[in-house]
């Protein structure tokens, strides 16, 4: 019984050494840019490493060392003011995968080759660029694209328009970087890198190994494509949380998935923010938005997110995922216990309501999303530890901002019950909106969430028109968080009055349009 008894404890040993080892390695300035650290490259310090768990600072030379266990991704947290190397998509290679016995077999797409052995030394290359605090990021929401027509409109519709962007530091997608079939990642690797800009990637729901049981393992084809899914990165004064939020299976009931994080993902927020500066500006990526949509994230886990960022007074979080736009100011209802509430960006979509509706001039799905906001992406303008976000339409100039929906036509000296909508895509109920008549008195319009008129309007053409039209049906409307409406005025006298709107958004920028109402003598 006593040899069984040390056979065992020996086995248990070795096994946990096997499982448990210590990577090691150096971040050193790469001069000449060829990817090896030459004798007169020098290593750096302070600087951020972590497995997705624990997070370690270098040393004075550069050195570090991290307890490290199979399956894991070991990544350099980018400090400010240096540039990790970038694959031929401009994708970061701040990580290394530790994966001897590679991905899980089987999987319907493939993850990662066996890697063998851990390295003597994992290095990580690092070259200095300026950083101006001020700066502006390019942000996607859902690019989804079902199969290589859709990566086609991708590319067409949104990335045509800002290929060889100038000025732009970095850019990220929010998730969804394609619809289920990851086959599709290597032809949307070729498409956003003609942005030609360095491209960060947030893991979404629909980019995930479905044929897995564990919710670790969901990554595995994503992160060969794309690298950690939970990760972390900084630019002059700004501080970037990549956080995957998809819990699948649902810890519920094994079916489907719930938005939320792992105990490990937690982990290593609050380990690396331990490094973080209370004066930067925090922002968390995520693809589920921290808002309820029935029962659509699990409480604590935001709670918990809460918690560890209530002593930052600068932060923001975005999403996407529901293919509408919405902004939400989080306080206590939500646990936010900072001193302001926390602004939460769910943002548009380039894929706008799936590549759905009909077709315009180019042959494009027009794609209009379910709230009735326009396909697109937007800008987020960073100043030191200050932000603030500009939605940008394809096709559209920058001060497209909103829609007015009135009638065309109305009958003069009448009273009428007409309306005037405004859908302003950047708006929430705290934002004031208001109108006038022929540059008249000014009138504040009343907020309401409902469905968008004029998206009802061509939903309702698809039910109404007696031959096929080209594209595919619109989705079923979402109820707008963005929308005013206000009492076309009684008894206008016959001819063309003008109606001027004027917004001003969350960051206290005015916006303004226009829109035409013809009265006629009956």
């Amino acid at each position: 019984m006593k040899k069984i008894n040390l056979f065992l404890i020996g086995l248990l040993s070795s096994t946990f050494l096997w499982a448990q080892e210590t990577a090691k390695g150096i971040v050193y300035e790469d001069l000449n840019g060829n990817g090896k650290k030459d004798r007169n490259e020098k290593g750096i310090s302070d600087v951020a490493i972590s497995n997705g768990r624990d997070v370690v600072k270098t040393d004075e030379k550069g050195s570090y060392s991290l307890e490290v266990k199979e399956g894991d991704l070991i990544f350099l947290i980018k400090p400010s003011g240096y540039a990790v190397a970038l694959n031929e998509f401009n994708f970061p290679q701040h990580y290394y995968i530790y994966k001897p016995s590679g991905s899980p077999k089987g999987l319907k797409y493939a993850g990662s080759e066996p890697t063998g052995k851990l390295p003597k030394s994992i290095d990580f290359p690092i070259k200095r660029q300026d950083e101006s605090s001020s700066f502006t990021a390019l942000v996607f929401g859902d690019p989804q694209p079902y199969n290589l027509t859709e990566v086609d409109y991708f590319y067409q519709s949104v990335v045509k328009e800002v290929e060889g962007i100038q000025g732009i530091p970095f850019g990220i997608a929010l998730g969804d970087i394609v619809g289920d079939d990851l086959s599709l990642y290597p032809a949307y690797s070729k498409v956003i890198s003609k942005i030609g800009i360095p491209w960060y990637h947030v893991m979404g729901n629909h980019d995930q190994n479905y044929d897995v049981e564990e919710d670790q393992l969901t990554d595995e084809t994503f992160s060969k494509h794309f690298g950690p899914s939970t990760y972390a990165f900084n630019y002059a004064d700004a501080h970037i949380i990549v956080l995957e939020n998809i819990l699948y299976p649902d810890p519920r009931d094994g079916k489907g998935y719930w938005g939320g994080f792992r105990e490990d993902q937690l982990k290593f927020l609050e380990n690396n923010l331990k490094h973080v500066s209370k004066d930067k500006l925090v922002i968390v990526a995520m693809h589920i938005p921290l808002f309820e949509e029935g029962d659509s994230f699990r409480d604590e886990d935001r709670e918990r997110l809460f918690e560890l960022l209530k002593d930052y007074p600068h932060t923001l979080s975005m999403s996407a995922h529901t293919h509408y736009q919405r902004q939400d100011l989080m306080g206590e209802s939500y646990g936010w216990k900072g001193n302001r509430p926390h602004h939460h960006y769910n943002a548009g979509t380039p894929s706008g309501d799936w590549y759905k509706g009909q077709l315009d001039e180019n042959g494009l799905p027009i794609a209009t999303m379910r709230d009735g906001s326009p396909r697109g992406y937007a800008f987020l303008e960073v100043n030191g530890n200050e932000y603030k976000i500009n939605y940008k339409v394809p096709g559209k100039p920058a001060d497209y901002q909103m829609d007015i929906f009135a009638p065309k036509v109305i009958e003069a000296g009448k009273r009428n019950t007409s309306d005037i909508y405004v859908n302003f895509f950047m708006g929430t109920e705290e934002n004031e909106v208001r109108f006038r008549l022929n540059e008249g008195k000014w009138v504040k319009m009343s907020y309401l969430e409902d469905y968008d008129p004029k998206y009802m309007l061509d939903l309702f053409e698809w039910d109404r028109s007696e031959k096929l039209l080209e594209g595919r049906r619109p989705s079923l409307p979402a109820k707008s968080t963005h929308l005013w409406r206000a009492s076309v005025p009684n008894n206008l006298p016959a001819g063309i009055h003008t109606i001027e709107v004027e917004a001003t958004d969350l960051f206290g920028t005015k916006h303004k349009a226009t829109a035409k109402i013809e009265a006629v003598e009956k």
